[in-house]
């Protein structure tokens, strides 16, 4: 009977273990913030303190090494043109180049300096290394040509220059396109969310539910500090002229 049922323990692990290590191999960086944050309260009686929580998810976030917030795809269609005798023979190529560009941040550049707790409003700001473009990698098989290359190019060089000076122009509009305004800036607000969201979950799970997390980028404006000027009240403005005619002696 002992042997029976030690046979069926044996028999059942596997269908326990198989589960359990899909699971693990499943767990991704929020996870490990989890585990880690877990395995401190574990060890605490009273719970983690903030630093120590928000230093916990530090390391998980340099762990990462790189982070990609954001990644946008371009394309770009270039023309080329070339004449020679002249004027008298022409030839003409376009190329349509897609690309893709990886918007990325260096969380192993992030430092225990960059990160600065306010135990009094429950606020962590975390600033940012500044984004960095990785590629545009092209698209080769999506890449196409059109072009007439005439007498021009049976009789010339035309067409293989005609196609080296469109890849020059086309990847250079590609990195253009890139940096520009719009993805630069879809893309540095995804990078401020992910991190927000990475270091905030943690600081909820240790039981701070009104902790808030301000992610931004070295570059980012300060906040303003100014008063803002607040309009005078219907009843204020009654009572501010009552005052003023009363002085002048007019009630």
């Amino acid at each position: 009977m002992d042997s029976d049922r030690q046979a069926n323990s044996e028999r059942q692990r596997p269908g326990l273990i198989r589960p359990i290590l899909i699971a693990l191999l499943a767990v991704g960086v929020a996870a490990v913030v989890f585990l880690a944050i877990l395995a401190l309260l574990d060890r605490a009686d009273k719970g983690p303190s903030p630093e120590t929580v928000v230093a916990t998810s530090l390391e998980a976030m340099q762990a990462q090494n790189r982070l990609t917030p954001f990644t946008a795809r371009f394309v770009s269609v270039v023309t080329s043109r070339q004449r020679r005798l002249a004027g008298l023979f022409e030839a003409e190529r376009t190329l349509i180049l897609p690309g893709t560009a990886r918007y990325e941040v260096d969380m192993a550049a992030l430092e225990a300096d960059d990160l600065e707790w306010d135990a009094g409003s429950g606020t962590l700001t975390v600033t940012l290394p500044e984004i960095e473009i990785a590629g545009p990698e092209v698209d080769l098989a999506g890449a196409r040509e059109y072009g007439e290359d005439g007498i021009l190019g049976a009789l010339t060089d035309a067409e293989e220059v005609l196609g080296d000076a469109n890849q020059r122009a086309a990847l250079a509009d590609l990195r253009k396109q890139a940096g520009g305004a719009v993805p630069m800036r879809l893309a540095r607000e995804a990078a401020r969310e992910a991190v927000a969201r990475n270091f905030e979950l943690p600081l909820r799970v240790a039981g701070l539910e009104n902790a808030r997390v301000i992610a931004r980028f070295e570059s980012d404006p300060d906040p303003s500090t100014e008063a803002v000027d607040v309009s005078t009240s219907y009843e204020d403005a009654i009572a501010a002229g009552r005052a003023r005619r009363a002085a002048q002696g007019e009630e």
